[in-house]
C-alpha cells in the first residue's frame, strides 16, 4: 500500500524530511512550495509550486489527491500557512505533523531588543542614523521606509523589487548558510552598529548573531508568530521516526 504525503516546505529542514520520507518504496512524497523564492534549489522529490487558495483551497487538494498525511515544515515565520495547515486537516480528517525548528535563545554577551514585528524592529532602531544590516529577507523590507534615516545593508535571496525608498540603502543577493567568521567580517566591513534579525533558529544563519554577540553590536530580535498547537517535533529525525510510527505503529514498538 502507497501512503501519500505532502510536505508543506521552503526550509532546509523540509528538503532533508522529504528525501529522507522518500527512501521508502511505501511512501509518494510531494513538497509543496509558496513560489515565493525565485530560483529555490533542487528538492529531490516531486514539487508543487504556488498557494492553494487559503485553508478551503489546500482542504480540497487533500481530498482530490487522497493525502493520508499532511507535514507542516514551513518557515517559522510562515504563520499563515501553517494555521491554513492546521484548519485543512481539520476539515479533512487529514493527520497533520509539523516541524518546529527550536529558536534561538539570548546568551552571555547578547544585546537583544525584542519586537513582536517590524513595524517595531524600525521604530527600535531609534531616531538617530545609525548602520544598519537588515536580515530579515525581503518580504518585509519595506517596512523600514518608515526610518529612512538610517544607512541599510540588506541581504536576501531575491531582489528587494522596488527598492526601498529610502536614500542610503545597498543590497545584497546571497544564499546561507553564512559562518560567523564571514558575517564578522561582513559587520566590520560596513561598519554596522545595528542588526534586524528575525529568530528563525538553526545553524545557517546563526553566524549573524554570534558576530554580533563578539562584536558588541545591538541585535533587534523580532519575536516568532504563535503558531497552531499541532502534534511536532524540533528535528527531521525525529519527525521522520514520528512518520513510521504513524503508519506502521507495531513495527515501530519492534513487536
Amino acid at each position: 500500500m502507497t501512503h501519500h504525503i505532502l510536505i508543506l516546505g521552503g526550509t532546509t529542514e523540509a528538503r532533508q524530511l522529504a528525501g529522507k520520507l522518500a527512501r521508502r518504496d511505501d511512501f509518494s512524497v510531494r513538497l509543496s512550495l509558496a513560489g515565493r523564492t525565485e530560483s529555490p534549489v533542487a528538492q529531490g522529490v516531486p514539487v508543487r509550486v504556488g498557494g492553494f487558495g487559503g485553508a478551503d483551497g489546500l482542504a480540497a487538494h487533500l481530498r482530490e489527491e487522497h493525502i493520508d498525511l499532511l507535514i507542516d515544515a514551513t518557515h517559522p515565520y510562515a504563520a499563515r500557512i501553517s494555521t491554513n495547515a492546521a484548519e485543512a486537516a481539520r476539515q479533512t480528517d487529514v493527520p497533520i505533523l509539523a516541524l518546529r525548528r527550536p529558536g534561538w535563545e539570548p546568551v552571555t554577551g547578547d544585546r537583544w531588543t525584542l519586537v513582536d514585528n517590524v513595524t517595531e524592529a524600525a521604530r527600535a532602531l531609534g531616531t538617530a542614523p545609525r548602520r544598519v544590516f537588515l536580515a530579515i529577507g525581503r518580504q518585509e523590507a519595506g517596512a523600514f521606509e518608515a526610518a529612512p534615516q538610517h544607512r541599510y545593508l540588506i541581504r536576501s535571496v531575491d531582489p528587494v523589487e522596488p527598492e526601498l525608498g529610502v536614500p542610503d540603502a545597498l543590497y545584497l543577493l546571497a544564499r546561507g548558510p553564512f559562518p560567523e567568521a564571514d558575517e564578522r567580517a561582513l559587520l566590520e566591513r560596513y561598519g554596522i552598529d545595528a542588526v534586524v534579525s528575525k529568530n528563525s533558529g538553526g545553524e545557517a544563519t546563526y553566524g549573524k548573531v554570534a558576530a554580533a554577540r563578539a562584536l558588541g553590536i545591538e541585535v533587534i530580535m523580532i519575536r516568532r508568530p504563535s503558531l497552531p498547537d499541532v502534534p511536532s517535533t524540533e528535528t527531521v529525525d525525529a519527525l521522520a521516526a514520528k512518520v513510521d510510527h504513524h503508519f506502521d505503529p507495531v513495527a515501530e514498538r519492534g513487536v
